[in-house]
């Protein structure tokens, strides 16, 4: 089996840490008190295993890679990869993943890079962390001015080298008459080089790599470039290492010019490049390209579970190849600027050890209960985080949890725990053929007499409910929470959803007596509203809350399967 490329296995081995010193960070505004973080220093190390070749990933390699990094001892795992397979008991990600839980290793995968469209997800298994992709506050803007006066922003990692300060003249569609549809996309051997050269390109996204048609404008001739969304991208911007100097603009951005170059005679235009900068608003934005839930392999199961850093990330680069990628890029350098949830996958993982270091004993379903829970949705301007590819409200099919907050995730008052045993039960539930559930976790005594009653019954941070004709329109499901916290914790539930939903969560208090101690509570969802179908999905939380801990669990709502 073969399974898509999304960027490098990577994995944090073990190493045993010198004793903690601690240094207190200062009090932010949303916390009561410091908190205490473990300062052990630069002492993990990466163990890096190589599983993608020209001809792709396969799934021998994949799982061998797995096997021999158990093997090696490592506490996390890193997996910048994605499968196609429609069952978890034959995508190898999985079923090593499943192994690896079992030895107590944390498991991150990406999500994938097939946004924005819905229930395009990969490495879907309820004990993998499944990793979706959101912006940082860091840009790197530039500017596109016409010869109109008007000014548009966009990015560009071009220095200006190049590139005159008097304008330019634009075109757009310029090929012969065979391509003039194929010239407007730049695609290669697509542009007339009469009338190209020494003029800025204007290129519509899609099909070719975006770096490609740089290159493709550079060779025809072009001094600049100008890339504009289509509608599937909106306005989510993504630097490249472009070979000449270039703009990304977003969908509403691009269209105007388009309607410029195409309306007047003699259309310029001047590109200008401002560097770094910081403090962007509004930031996160979730990604465009981000993969999307609800999962169509475990619906049961509110996947992506959280997302983190993933667009235009400084990342470190092979010197064997230029920083586009292609054959003609004769470049070299040792960084390069890279967006997809290859990126924010190792972002989590990286997280995740910070809290096994700081909580050694807690299990890898216990990580991703603190990072999912403590994660936010709300971005830098005091709004909820948008989507990048229709500037809407995003939804936690595309954020799941929300967006990954570190240092609250140190401390999350709850914690969802699962136990590998209660993961086979899972397992028993969506496979139905014991050898091969018998197979995967090398234990022939496994009968599957402990069956969950429902995909919705693990215990998990997130809730997702499918109300349809072969679901009950009142189904009830049972969480336990383990205190991480103090003694004496007393926690109040806070309920938030659709006017379409009822939502009785029971008891509405916990009190916990001492650190450790685990409760149980039950909630009873109940439609008010007929079956629908697979687009009308409404969203809600269940939160509880101690004065000092908001601990956060999503929960989606359809009446449809997808």
């Amino acid at each position: 089996m073969s399974v898509s490329p999304l960027g490098m296995t990577m994995v944090m081995a073990r190493t045993p840490p010198p004793p903690p010193s601690v240094r207190r960070l200062p009090t932010p505004a949303c916390s009561a008190t410091p908190l205490a973080l473990p300062e052990y220093g630069p002492f993990a190390r990466l163990a890096v295993y190589k599983v993608c070749w020209t001809s792709g990933c396969f799934g021998s390699d994949i799982l061998a890679a797995m096997e021999q990094s158990i093997t090696d001892g490592v506490d996390v795992l890193s997996i910048s990869l994605g499968g196609s397979s429609t069952t978890l008991s034959h995508d190898p990600i999985s079923t090593g993943a499943l192994a690896a839980i079992a030895r107590g290793i944390f498991v991150s995968c990406s999500a994938g890079n097939s946004g924005p469209g819905l229930a395009t997800l990969a490495n879907t298994a309820p004990w993998i962390a499944t990793i979706g992709a959101g912006t940082l506050d860091r840009d790197f803007p530039a500017y596109v001015g016409l010869g109109n006066g008007e000014r548009f922003a966009g990015v560009s990692l071009s220095s200006g080298q190049g590139v005159t300060s008097k304008p330019v003249p634009i075109v757009y569609g310029k090929g012969s008459q065979s391509n003039a549809n194929t010239s407007k996309l730049c695609l290669s051997g697509s542009l007339n080089a009469t009338e190209v050269t020494g003029k800025v390109v204007f290129c519509d996204r899609g099909v070719s790599p975006r770096v490609e048609k740089g290159l493709v404008v550079k060779e025809a001739g072009g001094v600049g470039m100008i890339l504009a969304n289509t509608a599937v991208n909106g306005e989510e911007l993504v630097a490249d290492s472009h070979l000449l100097p270039a703009v990304a603009v977003g969908l509403k951005e691009g269209d105007d010019i388009r309607k410029y170059v195409t309306s007047v005679s003699n259309p310029t235009a001047v590109l200008s490049f401002k560097g770094t900068v910081v403090d962007i608003r509004p930031s996160p934005v979730v990604a465009a390209f981000s993969s999307r839930g609800p999962s169509t392999v475990v619906p049961g199961i509110l996947k992506p579970d959280l997302i983190g850093p993933g667009v235009n990330i400084l990342a470190g680069w092979t010197g064997v190849v230029g920083p586009t990628g292609l054959d003609k890029d004769k470049r070299r350098s040792e960084f390069n600027i890279l967006s997809g949830t290859s990126m924010s996958c190792p972002h989590i993982s990286g997280v995740a050890a910070f809290l096994k270091a700081a909580h050694p004993t807690w299990s890898p379903s216990a990580i991703k209960s603190a990072l999912m829970t403590t994660a936010y949705v709300v971005d830098n301007t005091g709004s909820g985080v948008r989507d990048a590819s229709g500037g809407t409200l995003a939804t936690p099919l595309a954020y799941g949890s929300g967006y990954v907050n570190p240092q609250k995730a140190l401390s999350p008052g709850l914690i969802y725990d699962a136990t590998h045993d209660e993961y086979v039960a899972f397992l028993c539930l969506v496979e139905p053929n014991i050898k091969v559930i018998q197979s995967i976790t090398r234990k022939a005594n496994i009968t599957c007499s402990k069956k969950l009653a429902n995909q919705g019954s693990l215990n998990y941070p997130s809730f997702s409910i499918v109300f349809n004709s072969k679901v009950k329109k009142a189904q009830k499901y049972s969480r336990v929470v383990t205190n991480v916290g103090p003694p004496g914790s007393s926690y109040t539930v806070e309920v938030d959803g659709p006017a379409s939903v009822g939502v009785v969560v029971e008891p509405a208090t916990l009190v916990f007596k001492k650190t450790g101690q685990k409760l149980r509570y039950t909630v009873s969802f109940t439609s008010k509203k007929g079956n629908g179908s697979a687009a009308e999905m409404e969203f809600g939380s269940i939160t509880w809350n101690d004065g000092q801990h908001n601990v956060r669990s999503p929960v989606s709502y359809a009446w449809s399967l997808p």
